[in-house]
């Protein structure tokens, strides 16, 4: 796990130069966690003017191969980025807005779970989401207002 949070220091760190787009992005992850890469686009340009789309892909893979990011697919979701990596930690998703949070792994140090038969597999990771409404929905849903009602 990182404990440095200056992006600069951080892409040294894992030996990738030091850019304004690399700088961009961590930033708008960071201050944005579980956002995709629209959302995160659109930040960075806030911040650098124009930048095209495929650059922040790039960005995003490298920083995530690097293991400055991790990138998350919650099911019928696009792929959404985080900077908390290295620990064991899942997500809950709202079923009907979609907002991602984390939780900590319950269980203990990674993988956290065993399956019922390993096929071989040497397992070091778990990834477990958790689905349901976050309270803005559920209010939504017992005022007949919201996403949440939207969706019945």
């Amino acid at each position: 796990m990182r404990h440095d949070t200056d992006p600069k220091a951080q892409l040294r760190e894992v030996g990738l130069r030091v850019t304004a787009p690399r700088v961009a992005v961590l930033n708008a992850v960071a201050v944005r966690p579980h956002s995709d890469v629209d959302d995160i686009a659109a930040v960075v340009r806030e911040e650098l003017g124009s930048v095209s789309t495929q650059a922040v892909y790039d960005v995003l893979k490298a920083c995530t191969a690097a293991g400055l990011l991790r990138r998350i697919e919650p099911a019928g979701s696009p792929a959404r980025f985080e900077t908390r990596t290295g620990d064991n930690h899942h997500h809950l998703v709202c079923r009907s807005c979609g907002t991602v949070v984390d939780v900590d792994c319950a269980v203990g140090e990674a993988p956290c779970l065993d399956p019922s038969q390993a096929h071989g597999f040497e397992i070091d990771e778990a990834e477990v989401v958790f689905w349901g409404l976050c309270s803005q929905c559920q209010t939504g849903a017992q005022s007949g207002t919201g996403s949440a009602a939207a969706l019945s």
